[in-house]
């Protein structure tokens, strides 16, 4: 059993170490609220995705954690936010394909397809903050009309 869910929680990320530690913090946090296994798995991604492009690309940062409950559904809002460089082009980093590191170019967009809602605030010199959210919806029922 784990101890109740904070409100909210910042963590760091500065190592990978960090990276490792956000991804089980959120995995653990989503399964307290009820999230599917398929729900923590496409969370989990995302958080990694976007966690590793706070390190890499960001130098660094941090990850305010906060529990929703709102008409009684429950959920996770993840905000990911650094100093660095910040984005010059949000349209061309959301494209799937783009990459400045060398991956596939498919880490922001990715992200986005895996949360409920999604939104980036970033300026040049000033940082970058992403900002997900995700509601859990419970097991899906079985399946009808199957074998």
């Amino acid at each position: 059993m784990h101890a109740p869910l904070a409100p909210t929680t910042r963590l760091p990320i500065g190592s990978d170490a960090d990276l490792a530690w956000v991804r089980q913090r959120v995995r653990r946090a989503a399964a307290d609220l009820g999230f599917s296994l398929v729900q923590q798995t496409k969370l989990v991604t995302a958080v990694s995705e976007l966690a590793r492009n706070t390190l890499v690309h960001g130098g660094g940062g941090s990850v305010e954690m906060r529990v929703l409950e709102e008409a009684g559904r429950r959920g996770l809002r993840l905000s990911f936010v650094d100093d660095g460089p910040g984005i010059r082009d949000i349209d061309l980093a959301m494209t799937d394909g783009y990459t400045t590191g060398g991956g596939l170019g498919l880490g922001l967009s990715g992200a986005k397809r895996l949360v409920q809602e999604f939104t980036l605030d970033s300026r040049p010199g000033k940082g970058t903050t992403v900002t997900i959210t995700d509601w859990a919806t419970g097991v899906p029922g079985p399946r009808t009309g199957a074998p």
